[in-house]
């Protein structure tokens, strides 16, 4: 069973999910799409900075040394930031555009589906996915993909975007809450183009609901979930039902795999 929104292996990071930390993070949402590099390099930085205080947390050691799955690394933001950890990052993309949508040379990154992952059981020590569940027709076959793959002890950490939240329409939003089919038609009328997130092709509506219930089934032991661009304080968010689908904008599972 889930440990909702406790310090249950995030002392951590915990004591930086402070109110500073959530308005940056949100602040660089409006530059997604005018200033990738920049939204990107925000949501790199914290990810390297909140995997490793999860890993301390659970091994008492740093990143160094470790291999970093990133299942849907796309273009290849995250890598310096894990680098500077001293952990080995390999990133998983299954669209050759987005691999190079940067103009970025990551060297490792692998071509694959997070639904049939290309590695062998037991390979990594951390495997982790940020804002990608929601772009993924089976998610919890990918999260399932991700405690295959992760060594037993290992650690498993799924974030995504929640599409009742308030930025579930990526793009279209926020007229994806009068449906996404709507959202998509209107953006298209708008601005001339299809958005570069199409709903029902490669944007998906995934709730707060359906992580929590892959937590009560996975057989990773989960240690908790919480809205990962809430401070510390807000995090009992994901204790109320209505309130979490529509105040969570992202919620973060995490998991460590059984040891046999």
């Amino acid at each position: 069973m889930a440990e909702t929104a406790s310090d249950n292996g995030t002392a951590r990071f915990a004591r930086r999910a402070t109110l500073r930390r959530s308005l940056r993070l949100l602040g660089s949402f409006r530059f997604e799409q005018s200033d990738p590099a920049l939204f990107y390099g925000e949501i790199a930085s914290d990810s390297a900075a909140m995997i490793a205080d999860f890993y301390a947390d659970l091994t008492g050691a740093t990143l160094a040394d470790t291999t970093v799955l990133d299942v849907g690394g796309g273009p290849g933001y995250f890598a310096d930031e894990f680098a500077k950890t001293g952990a080995r990052y390999i990133p998983v993309e299954p669209d050759p555009s987005e691999m190079h949508a940067a103009g970025l040379s990551t060297v490792g990154t692998v071509r694959g589906s997070g639904m049939a992952l290309p590695f062998r059981d037991d390979a990594v020590d951390i495997c982790f996915s940020s804002n990608v569940a929601e772009h993924v027709r089976d998610p919890w076959l990918m999260a399932e993909e991700m405690v295959r793959v992760t060594k037993p002890g290992g650690l498993i950490v799924l974030s995504y975007t929640l599409w009742f939240g308030p930025f579930g329409g990526h793009e279209t939003g926020p007229w994806h809450y009068l449906g996404g089919e709507f959202a998509a038609r209107r953006y298209r009328r708008t601005h001339g183009h299809e958005p570069k997130n199409r709903f029902g092709e490669s944007l998906f509506a995934v709730r707060a609901r359906d992580g929590l219930r892959w937590a009560t089934t996975t057989s990773a032991q989960v240690r908790t979930v919480f809205p990962r661009y809430h401070p510390r304080w807000a995090w009992w968010l994901v204790r109320v039902p209505l309130l979490r689908e529509l105040l969570v904008s992202n919620l973060v599972v995490v998991a460590t795999k059984a040891v046999s």
